[in-house]
């Protein structure tokens, strides 16, 4: 709900992307990536059509098989996109290159909504959520921004409102304020950005439980793709974790931030549960190791409950919060050609490089395993 393909300098998806690359190098395999430029807030409709539009104007330089990898809402998109019932506003011709659709990857995807969702879609929700993606841009891109300006957001979060989570006109005026003082922000492309978001924020009543259900009831599996999914869950925020970050400004706004955000999530409607009916017997056992046991309706990655992550074959689970995944975890080691990790909406997971690493080796593997010649071989 936070991301964006590029904004500035800064690439929301470059660790993702430099990553399946060198999987796929490592397999002996070539491999051209494109990221899918969509306003994070727009209707799914919206932006399934402009990741059709993508994949025609991209595909037409070669035959091979096409992947489809898509986190948060993008794994919506991809889905509708494929399906056999899908009614988009564009042309046929720019639907040609389904006949080379090999696999769908989604990762931490809300299949089946997401709490969270049903918040944003107030009026509250609203200006939290174009806060949210401000402050997003500006943790990812630009680090920690002067100590004046991030004490007064700490204070804003700090003032809590049990139905609410956050007194929102101080966090909005205090992120007016960030964004003021930093020159990054200041640009157009960041401008509109932002403005898209106060605009169109279609997406948010679509991801609601409620909504997802009718999804589910319309969309259907391509057949002959391979459809496969990941998941994770965070660690339910403690006051002794809050505490902990205290002496630090920004992250102590990072963690109180994830805190809400989490809480949101885990609000939990028996009516739409946020969970597939079946998960079957090896995703529960993947989700069981996972969350060293079996995992409840509550558990959730800060943005989407664990069991809404689950679509086709569950190939990873692990402990990440819904931003760790693309490679926003803190990582002081020294930087590889993919530039630095910085942590966002700090959960304490403690996910790693290695295990980053190893959770993009696993999703290139499914993709490579949808090619019947590889397969064969």
């Amino acid at each position: 709900m936070f991301g964006f393909a590029r904004l500035g300098s800064y690439d929301y998806f470059a660790h993702v992307q430099r990553a399946i690359e060198r999987c796929f190098d490592e397999a002996g395999e070539d491999v051209v990536t494109h990221v899918a430029d969509v306003l994070p807030t727009a209707s799914i409709r919206t932006r399934a059509s402009t990741l059709a539009r993508l994949v025609s104007r991209t595909a037409a330089s070669d035959r091979g098989p096409i992947h489809m990898l898509g986190h948060s809402t993008g794994g919506l998109d991809a889905r509708l996109v494929a399906s056999p019932s899908v009614h988009l506003p564009i042309g046929p011709d720019e639907m040609g290159w389904l006949e080379r659709l090999a696999s769908v990857t989604t990762m931490n995807t809300p299949h089946y909504g997401t709490p969270l969702a049903s918040f944003f879609a107030t009026v509250s929700g609203q200006r939290l959520l174009h806060a949210l993606s401000a402050l997003t841009y500006i943790a990812l891109s630009v680090g920690a921004p002067p100590l004046a300006v991030v004490s007064a957001l700490v204070v804003a979060v700090g003032r809590l409102d049990r139905a609410v989570g956050l007194e929102l006109r101080v966090l909005d005026r205090a992120t007016d304020a960030l964004l003021g003082v930093l020159e990054p922000a200041q640009s157009r492309e960041v401008r509109v950005f932002m403005e898209g978001i106060k605009q169109d924020q279609g997406a948010v009543i679509q991801l609601t439980p409620e909504a997802m259900d009718l999804f589910q009831a319309g969309v259907e599996d391509r057949p002959g793709v391979r459809y496969q999914s990941t998941a994770s869950l965070a660690p339910a925020p403690t006051t002794r974790g809050l505490l902990r970050s205290a002496l630090r400004p920004w992250q102590a706004l990072s963690r109180t931030l994830f805190a809400s955000l989490y809480g949101l999530t885990a609000r939990y409607d028996e009516r739409y549960p946020c969970a597939a009916p079946d998960a079957g017997a090896d995703a529960e056992a993947m989700l069981a190791r996972a969350a060293d046991r079996s995992p409840g309706a509550r558990v959730n990655d800060g943005v989407v409950p664990l069991r809404s992550q689950v679509w086709g074959r569950l190939i990873w689970a692990g402990v990440a919060d819904h931003l760790d995944v693309l490679g926003h975890f803190q990582d002081d080691g020294a930087a590889r050609d993919d530039g630095p990790h910085a942590d966002w909406l700090a959960s304490g997971s403690a996910f790693s490089r290695a295990q980053f690493d190893e959770l993009m080796r696993v999703i290139t593997r499914g993709m490579l395993a949808s090619h019947p010649r590889l397969a064969e071989g």
